[in-house]
């Protein structure tokens, strides 16, 4: 039984590590296709096209893109202001692409974080931000804002909806027809939604955040966990999927569904930046 078990879990996690891996494979694709004069929607839909092209049809919410202050969500009040505008991208302008695709029932949500020549401000943002995934294995929300005080950072994941740092990741129902409403798969937002009711209900969330209906140890399962930091105009994000066991032993609570993967580290990320800065620099 234990063994059956164990080999389920691992078929899943198989599958969810496919999409998080073709999810920052996206990522790395567009942001060498970046350039001076390109538009967050222009990024936005070379992501949903990349990603279409390679079989995704549902999404857990459309590909965003954001540039310079946009970066640490500056002046977002409202939910919608998240959304790809027409900012144009500049030269030593730092940028942020994330996405949630939905592939084969199999849900991943990624933040990956860039910049179009040199940025120093986000190159020290981009470093800093491994402390903060070491330190999310161990503790979560509280302690993650004391060290971004620490290092003199804001914490801009208090500007996402509800605050978030991590949402709940569950399989998604395939069909034939893959609507979405306000930026979001109906199909994961209905998920989203019963789990939120049914959270509330029995005193869990699938939301960590700074909030009293999430004061209470993750439940186990798989989440998507993205710190956010911003120093002045600039920001950076890293997004990946942390499995949580519920072993009472803290060095086996929780992991990183890719723990070898190469462009979910924030300082491959800033190494890989260096063909994307190269070509400004040559223009």
């Amino acid at each position: 039984m234990t063994t059956a078990v164990t080999r389920g879990l691992a078929a899943e996690l198989a599958g969810f590590r496919t999409v998080q891996r073709l999810a920052y494979e996206c990522a790395e694709a567009v942001a060498a296709r970046l350039e001076p004069g390109v538009t967050e929607r222009e990024a936005a839909r070379m992501q949903r096209q990349w990603l279409r092209e390679r079989g995704v049809r549902d999404w857990f919410h459309l590909p965003f893109a954001w540039f310079g202050d946009r970066t640490v969500s500056a002046g977002f009040t409202v939910p919608w202001q998240f959304f790809p505008t027409g900012r144009r991208l500049e030269p030593g302008m730092p940028f942020i692409l994330d996405m949630a695709p939905v592939y084969e029932g199999y849900t991943a949500d990624i933040g990956y974080s860039g910049s179009l020549g040199v940025n120093p401000v986000q190159d020290r943002l981009m470093a800093d931000l491994e402390a903060h995934r070491e330190l999310i294995l161990r503790e979560i929300y509280e302690d993650v804002d004391r060290l971004m005080v620490r290092q003199g950072y804001a914490n801009r994941h208090r500007a996402h909806p509800f605050g978030v740092i991590a949402h709940k990741v569950d399989r998604v129902r395939q069909r034939r027809r893959s609507p979405h409403v306000f930026g979001f798969g109906t199909q994961s937002l209905k998920g989203l939604a019963g789990d939120v009711l049914r959270g509330h209900r029995e005193g869990r969330s699938p939301l960590w955040s700074p909030y009293r209906f999430s004061d209470h140890p993750p439940r186990p399962g798989l989440w998507a966990v993205e710190p956010h930091l911003g120093f002045r105009g600039t920001g950076a994000k890293s997004e990946e999927i942390l499995v949580v066991t519920g072993s009472r032993d803290p060095r086996q609570s929780a992991f990183r569904l890719d723990d070898d993967l190469p462009w979910g580290s924030p300082r491959a990320r800033a190494c890989e930046r260096g063909g994307v800065r190269r070509r400004a620099e040559a223009r």
